[in-house]
């Protein structure tokens, strides 16, 4: 006797058997991404929109490939001259004087030469430098004056600006552990104690601290901010902090707090109009909305949790090309030069706009297909819960597609994490994110750190505070 044919025959047992299926398939698929977060590698393994567009295009761009290498390699001829340069001349020895076709030792010049040129890397070095002060006395002998003590922005301190800045890149830009930096340093034959380098980098941290409130209060002025935020441990309590950053075009500002309320974006935002490109999460409903800022969404967050479903359904492959194309039209708007113009706009416009139409039909074709917890369904819902906020880019062409710059300020503190593990106490997390904010819009602005904090250093405490601004990265100008 054969079994009933499924199409025909039709019983509650049925039903129960498919619910169950999709229960199973949604629990393997939630342990599959439990296993990935606690096992696997937490990078993205497809590749980013750019690279794919750039390996597409591979073929199209050989003449514009060969113009950037070109560029590339006068780029690096010009930071070559800027490498101190020593010349060594180099004689033929004597035994290879003499010809060996007639035997004449007469041999003359030709040209000059041939050239070899070698790098050679030289430590780092300290140098100890003593200062001889006049003293002068007067014949009366009730009088003598001596010359005054070097300028310093700390007084009594024995260490000079630039190892204060040079501790404060290496920790905040390089990420390196102050016990790494002690080793360091005792090679180089300086011993300095790592309550020293904590002490020195605080506390100049804090004699910085009105730059960096200052440029996230410039933040806050503009009108297009993207943010994000990360956790960071405390080593008081062995608790969890948060450290928040905050973007407006070059300007790149931290802010460290003790929870993930909305009270941090309200203290950088409250009160301000504009546009804010954020994930979803809702602690920056605090400053969106009615009397606040309007709210964009980050459609890498979108494809990123499309594609961790793609294994559940074949055609997620359309929602990924349509998000693909949205990033083609941003793509060739840089390679034209129009970003963030008239032209850019007209171009999201017309290719964009229908990509993002295509992908909303299929998020709506398949809204219903699968159980409510089951990943796509979670992917699709994201979606069109915040389709508004994704869509947001198409009526300017200053708001970017996605917060990938955000989350790309937010890897120095996520390395700094998995370096140095902690912050001391919330007095260090508050100076750790002044100094991250100065250093990050230094390298955003291409200003070296290393000439910068040395001489915002020396120059602060003597600064009118009405002209602070002269002293932000995007503004500074070195007087030496």
């Amino acid at each position: 006797m054969s079994p009933p044919d499924n199409k025909e025959h039709a019983c509650d047992w049925q039903d129960y058997a498919k619910y169950l299926e999709e229960k199973l398939q949604t629990q393997a698929e939630q342990i599959a991404a439990l296993q990935k977060m606690v096992f696997g590698k937490k990078s993205e393994k497809l590749p980013s929109p750019e690279r794919e567009i750039r390996r597409q295009k591979r073929e199209e761009d050989r003449a514009k490939q060969q113009a950037e290498a070109l560029r590339t390699r006068r780029e690096n001829a010009i930071a070559k001259t800027k490498l101190e340069t020593k010349e060594t001349s180099i004689s033929v020895p004597v035994e290879q004087c003499t010809c060996p076709k007639c035997g004449s030792d007469e041999l003359r010049p030709v040209g000059k030469g041939k050239t070899s040129t070698v790098l050679k890397y030289i430590p780092g070095r300290f140098v100890r430098e003593v200062f001889q002060r006049e003293t002068l006395k007067c014949k009366c002998g009730k009088y003598m004056v001596t010359a005054p003590p070097p300028e310093k922005a700390s007084e009594g301190s024995r260490y000079d600006e630039t190892f204060v800045a040079h501790l404060m890149v290496s920790k905040c830009a390089d990420s390196i552990p102050i016990y790494r930096l002690e080793k360091q340093y005792r090679r180089a034959g300086v011993n300095v104690s790592r309550a020293t380098m904590n002490e020195l980098l605080h506390r100049h941290a804090e004699l910085l601290a009105p730059l960096s409130e200052r440029l996230l209060n410039r933040i806050g002025e503009s009108e297009i901010v993207l943010a994000d935020e990360t956790t960071i441990k405390l080593q008081s309590g062995g608790r969890k902090a948060w450290m928040w950053v905050f973007l407006a075009g070059n300007l790149i500002g931290y802010r460290f707090s003790a929870d993930r309320s909305g009270k941090t974006p309200q203290s950088v935002l409250g009160a301000t109009r504009g546009t804010l490109l954020v994930d979803a999460y809702t602690g920056y409903n605090a400053v969106t909305g009615v009397d606040g800022r309007e709210r964009a969404g980050c459609l890498a967050h979108a494809r990123r949790k499309l594609f961790d479903a793609r294994n559940a359904d074949e055609s997620v492959s359309v929602a990924l090309d349509a998000i693909q194309s949205v990033y083609r039209v941003e793509h060739d708007a840089k390679e034209a030069g129009i970003s963030q113009t008239d032209e850019h706009l007209t171009l999201r416009q017309q290719r964009a706009g229908p990509a993002m139409a295509a992908l909303q039909t299929w998020l709506e074709e398949k809204k219903n297909e699968y159980e409510p917890k089951n990943l796509l369904s979670t992917a699709i819902n994201y979606s069109l819960k915040n389709w508004e906020e994704l869509t947001r880019f198409l009526d300017d062409p200053r708001i970017p597609v996605d917060n990938n710059r955000s989350e790309g300020a937010l890897r120095v503190v996520a390395l700094g994490r998995k370096n140095f593990l902690f912050a001391g106490n919330e007095i260090a997390g508050k100076n750790l994110a002044g100094i991250y904010s100065l250093i990050s819009t230094c390298e955003a602005c291409g200003v070296n750190p290393m000439e910068y904090l040395p001489d915002v250093l020396r120059r602060i405490s003597s600064h009118p505070a009405a002209d602070i601004d002269t002293l932000l990265p995007d503004q500074w100008q070195s007087l030496s």
